[in-house]
């Protein structure tokens, strides 16, 4: 038998999802075939202090980790001769080698390219996508930009920064009247998990919800709203990825948010979605055409509008790093494409190895 190899996860991160990481990486937790990797689980507070621990899972998923009195300070070393983790105890710094990185980090620090700097200068092998791809999609208008040089199409938007809007608030409302039409979406640009964002209908309510945007991110982002269905397709590969199934949203809220995403758990969805097979075949090719153009690898969840009465396939964001809760619909398009999750996180680890 083989010698078994050693993956880090980690969890947490000085993020606004750091409650959904903890959920999702008791799932990734579970998944990894213990017969091949021995595990490692490294956890990041909310302060950003770094830990390895050694205890139960489910204490990650209801948060309780972070007062382990075996906690120990631990942290990925840049250095590749390390290879590895160091690990802090009251003999000194150890050194644990890894073979691969399993980060199941969502937003700010975790997706947005910051920790998949420090993998690529440790040279070990990591889960998902790498430096440039992770900023370019975490940032909104960035991706808006690529993707119109791509003729792929989206919701009319404009951004700008925070500030602009403080100097001069009654110019750039008066250019988001005239540019888009009401209801729109006022987001910040780099932020996950509708962290942020909120649905304007007339220019009145655009102070308020730029405000409440500002204090996620210092850049802003105004999308026209689209009526019409949210689907989602699952992408999995690196230079020649595969996308599942598509699945739609029946969300309960005004839009699909954090809450109804991760909290409530009481929106619909339907897989496959409630589309022809041939729409369903365009937002396959569109999302694998978009993932390629921004230089994603191992995984992203592309997100769609099907616009009522026209059927136009409109793209809304790519997450490279999605939820793996147990209500997320990344796993659960892969489960009914036919790639059950303990496959699905195999596949997902050896796209690391060979990208």
């Amino acid at each position: 038998m083989a010698e078994k190899k050693n993956i880090a996860v980690i969890f947490g991160g000085e993020s606004s999802e750091y409650e959904i990481s903890l959920i999702s990486s008791s799932f990734v937790i579970e998944n990894i075939d213990r017969e091949k990797y021995n595990v490692y689980t490294i956890g990041i507070t909310k302060d950003g202090a770094w830990y390895l621990y050694d205890g139960e899972t489910e204490n990650i998923k209801n948060g309780s980790w972070v007062n382990d009195a075996n906690n120990k300070k631990a942290f990925i070393a840049p250095d590749k001769n390390i290879h590895g983790m160091v690990v802090f105890d009251e003999n000194g710094a150890n050194i644990i080698p890894l073979d691969v990185i399993f980060p199941v980090l969502h937003g700010k620090n975790g997706e947005d390219g910051t920790i998949q700097g420090i993998f690529k200068l440790s040279g070990i092998p990591f889960v998902g996508c790498h430096t440039l791809a992770s900023a370019i999609t975490m940032d909104k208008a960035v991706t808006h930009s690529l993707l119109s040089a791509a003729n792929i199409e989206q919701a009319h938007y404009l951004w700008f920064y925070a500030d602009r809007f403080d100097a001069e608030p009654e110019k750039i409302k008066n250019k988001i009247s005239a540019r888009l039409n009401f209801p729109v979406f006022v987001k910040p640009a780099n932020a996950g998990s509708s962290v942020g964002i909120s649905k304007v209908d007339s220019p009145e309510g655009l102070d308020e919800a730029i405000l409440k945007a500002a204090k996620e991110d210092k850049k802003i982002v105004i999308e026209e709203g689209i009526v019409g269905q949210e689907v989602e397709c699952a992408v999995m590969g690196n230079r020649e990825p595969e996308a599942s199934v598509v699945g739609e949203i029946g969300a309960t809220a005004a839009f699909y948010d954090y809450d109804d995403k991760y909290k409530n758990g009481t929106s619909k969805t339907y897989i496959p979605a409630n589309l022809s097979q041939d729409k369903m075949e365009e937002i396959r090719r569109i999302a694998i055409r978009a993932y390629r153009h921004l230089g994603c690898m191992g995984l992203s969840r592309v997100d769609f509008f099907v616009e009522k009465d026209t059927e136009r396939v409109i793209l809304n964001e790519i997450n490279t790093l999605p939820g793996f809760t147990s209500i997320s619909m990344y796993p659960k398009l892969w489960n009914a494409s036919g790639v059950d999750s303990k496959t699905l996180i195999e596949k997902l680890i050896d796209y690391a190895y060979k990208a």
